[in-house]
């Protein structure tokens, strides 16, 4: 599989990553631990977790899936050198039962949020460790349209970046990325880096599908001009860029019913008729939508790397057929005719 590299930090990562917000709500250990086996054997090196994780969140469940990648570690040492494991400090608003509600970005909470993970990871060093929402207040997880009312306190940057910084030094992490970020805040994490002699961010991890295109515009220019990547996540924006979806009732099983409180985004009635748009597009060329819609967002010139999570191996297994997919020009014509009757973001 092919490598490719994150930013300024040296550090490889293939193409496809594996997600893990499943383990521990919806995977037992021992699935979880047989899509790592699966992932190693089709050439993948890279994991994607979080101290928050599993999704839906929650109080009695967060760190689970850490722990249940870190038991897989802790029996299979010798493969930790094969792997890059990302994860990812939690943000303010969200989860006030995480470190006892202390979940500003600084310089106490970084260390203490990094040796928390370190020891449910059952490992010595986080390769890529990524800052999960702006502390600042930022539009995110569907909202788009700034307002600056919403403005609250908030930790310098400058802060931010030298406790990574200091995690770096300290040998616990290898470089760190942003997540849910945005054109400014990745252009200034760059500038207040470069200014200071500190490390910039290695990665931008941000949603990124056919029916969620906000990274197009200004976000594809500031990774272009600073030199850092994108990791698309929900490519099949939670399975709704999958035939499963193309008939009601949803099944009962998947993400979007089973948590009908979670992924509201991807609900919405213009969301929901783009992906009919582009199921029909995908049916006329006699291809499964969740393989047009991985082969769009693998390919895009600014993702270093596209983060797939399923409940089984046996949908990971068919997603891996599209893994060095590349679509038509044709289809890719249509795919843009869509989009502009479906934009983002209004189809965020």
């Amino acid at each position: 599989m092919k490598l490719n590299r994150l930013g300024a930090s040296g550090i490889q990562v293939s193409d496809i990553c594996l997600g893990t917000m499943t383990w521990g709500e919806q995977n037992s250990e021992a699935e979880a631990h047989a899509q790592i086996e699966w992932a190693l054997g089709r050439g993948i090196n890279f994991i994607d977790t979080a101290e928050m994780y599993p999704v839906p969140p929650s109080q009695k469940t967060q760190g689970t899936t850490e722990k249940i990648l870190g038991s897989w570690l802790g029996k299979n040492r010798a493969q930790r050198t094969n792997l890059v494991i990302a994860s990812k400090i939690a943000g303010p608003g969200r989860r006030e039962w995480i470190r006892n509600g202390e979940s500003n970005i600084n310089k106490k909470t970084v260390p203490w949020a990094i040796d928390d993970s370190l020891k449910r990871l059952q490992t010595d060093c986080i390769d890529l460790y990524q800052i999960h929402w702006p502390e600042r207040y930022v539009p995110a997880f569907g909202a788009w349209q700034y307002d600056p009312t919403k403005e609250r306190e908030e930790t310098p940057i400058l802060e931010q970046v030298e406790a990574m910084a200091a995690a770096i030094k300290a040998g616990k992490i290898r470089a760190y990325g942003l997540s849910n970020e945005t054109a400014w805040g990745l252009c200034e994490f760059t500038r207040v880096a470069k200014e200071n002699g500190l490390p910039p961010p290695a990665s931008v991890q941000n949603g990124y599908s056919l029916v969620n295109r906000l990274f197009d515009g200004d976000l594809a220019e500031a990774s272009r001009r600073t030199g850092i990547p994108l990791l698309a996540y929900s490519p099949l924006a939670m399975g709704l860029l999958s035939d499963k979806f193309g008939a009601t009732p949803w099944p009962a099983e998947a993400r979007l019913q089973k948590f009908p409180a979670f992924g509201e985004r991807y609900k919405r009635r213009r969301v929901i008729a783009a992906a009919a748009e582009y199921r029909k597009l995908a049916q006329k060329h006699g291809l499964p939508l969740a393989g047009v819609a991985l082969a769009f967002a693998k390919d895009r010139f600014f993702t270093a790397s596209t983060i797939i999570g399923a409940t089984s191996t046996r949908q990971l297994e068919e997603l891996s057929g599209f893994f060095e997919s590349k679509l038509s020009k044709e289809l890719q014509e249509e795919i843009e005719a869509a989009n502009a009757l479906y934009p983002s973001p209004a189809a965020q």
